[in-house]
């Protein structure tokens, strides 16, 4: 089959499932990007935790008696083999299901694919406190006690709870999806990469529907420790936590941690229509790359270059036809600016760029799917989302940040991307 953008079978978006620190559906979500209402504030599930302030894009409206009784109603026996993260991830499989109008038993199953991602998924410490206790009778832990005292005490289906591929089984499994199934940890390039790898089993033949999502939680006790040692955080003592999160603005101090997951229904363009679904908007092109120097440092610039090159030429498209950037937006002192360079590069000096995560918080995996998900939707509205706490504009990162007030625009393309710390980057090209 020839992949021409004239010949190749073409992938629209027909459903979003949201579950976010700004709102849980669809509209929830969008009334809080167009209200420019930010989800980042004190963590209220964890006291404490190591993130500056215990400030963090939590999604307060998400709980596990949530869960059973509306998200996951259906999938209740199955919940307590979900830790939290597969559980939003799940919860968003289903409401994207949902918002597309998604006829189950009327639709081949072979034909129906799965591809999501997520993060590493660890246990609290809580977890595993009797099992460590138990291999310690002495005092220090002792690994010849293991085996007949510690494991014993492990709850039977630990292993699965925190699987990363488990969104994946378990929305297959509520689906009866037949087809291809796979599931990426990719940090924050998880989104784009498992958006685009369901674009092009589509455009293989491979099926006519893909459930396309990721999740992250990163409001966890251990997590929230790596971030405080291995991240650059936001830390702005007595300051409003909705002011935190600052992309490409002069005063940003580093990224806030967050959490959320969001799922896309993708499906070939003639089969959306023959049903009657709804088109939210089209996927075109996707791309990734990783730049790592030898001795280890990650070169965030060319990797975003190299990315959104890809994206484009799959697309069919040039750097003039994109109407905006939804930027990667991290706050990062200096990755800031890495992707400052790589856009102007690519798109020049006065493309539209907005910054989701100044209402999100970084969630890791799912921030990618959460922020292609507000420029779909301001894109529906004829818009371009503000930026939130852009107030003094950075010389090293001479961008046109749209902020203040949404941005009128006829131009329906975007491009979108993300970047991980060790230097991979994803982008996607859509049309809203």
């Amino acid at each position: 089959m020839s992949t021409s953008t004239s010949s190749r079978r073409r992938v629209v978006i027909t459903g979003l499932g949201i579950i976010s620190p700004i709102g849980i559906g669809v509209d929830a979500f969008w009334n809080s990007i167009a209200a420019q209402k930010s989800g980042v504030s004190k963590i209220e599930r964890l006291s404490a935790t190591a993130v500056p302030g215990n400030i963090a894009g939590e999604v307060k409206d998400f709980t596990e008696e949530t869960a059973k009784k509306v998200y996951l109603k259906d999938q209740r026996k199955s919940i307590r083999i979900m830790c939290r993260e597969i559980q939003v991830g799940a919860a968003s499989a289903n409401l994207a299901v949902a918002n597309a109008g998604l006829d189950l038993p009327a639709l081949d199953h072979d034909r129906l694919g799965i591809e999501f991602g997520a993060n590493q998924m660890l246990s609290p410490p809580s977890t595993l406190q009797d099992p460590c206790f138990a291999a310690a009778p002495n005092g220090p832990f002792d690994f010849n006690e293991w085996g007949p005292h510690g494991l014993f005490t492990m709850e039977p289906l630990w292993l699965l709870k925190y699987l990363p591929n488990m969104p994946a089984c378990h929305i297959g499994i509520h689906l009866d999806a037949r087809g291809p199934n796979n599931s990426l940890t990719m940090a924050e390039a998880s989104g784009n990469t498992t958006l685009g790898e369901a674009l092009r089993i589509i455009e293989r033949d491979r099926a006519d529907i893909m459930l396309a999502g990721t999740c992250g939680v990163r409001i966890h006790a251990v997590k929230c420790l790596h971030a405080a040692l291995w991240d650059k955080l936001a830390d702005f003592p007595g300051e409003d936590p909705t002011t935190w999160s600052r992309p490409f603005d002069a005063t940003r101090r580093g990224e806030v941690v967050g959490e959320g997951a969001c799922s896309f229904i993708l499906e070939e363009e003639n089969f959306a229509k023959g049903r009657g679904a709804k088109i939210l908007g089209s996927l075109l092109g996707a791309g990734s790359s990783c730049a790592i120097s030898r001795d280890g440092t990650p070169n965030f610039e060319v990797a975003v270059v190299n990315a959104v090159t890809k994206a484009l030429a799959q697309a069919g498209v040039s750097a003039k036809d994109i109407g905006h950037i939804n930027a990667h937006g991290l706050s990062h002192p200096t990755i800031d600016i890495a992707e400052a360079n790589a856009i102007r590069k690519i798109f020049g000096d006065d493309i539209p760029v907005t910054a989701p995560k100044s209402f999100l918080g970084n969630s890791g995996a799912a921030c990618g799917t959460l922020e292609l998900a507000a420029s779909l939707l301001a894109l529906n509205h004829g818009v371009v989302p503000a930026t939130l706490n852009f107030k003094t504009p950075d010389p090293a990162c001479p961008l046109n940040v749209v902020h203040g007030q949404m941005l009128p625009v006829a131009n329906k393309l975007v491009v979108s991307i993300n970047i991980t710390n060790n230097g991979q980057a994803a982008a996607v090209v859509a049309a809203g």
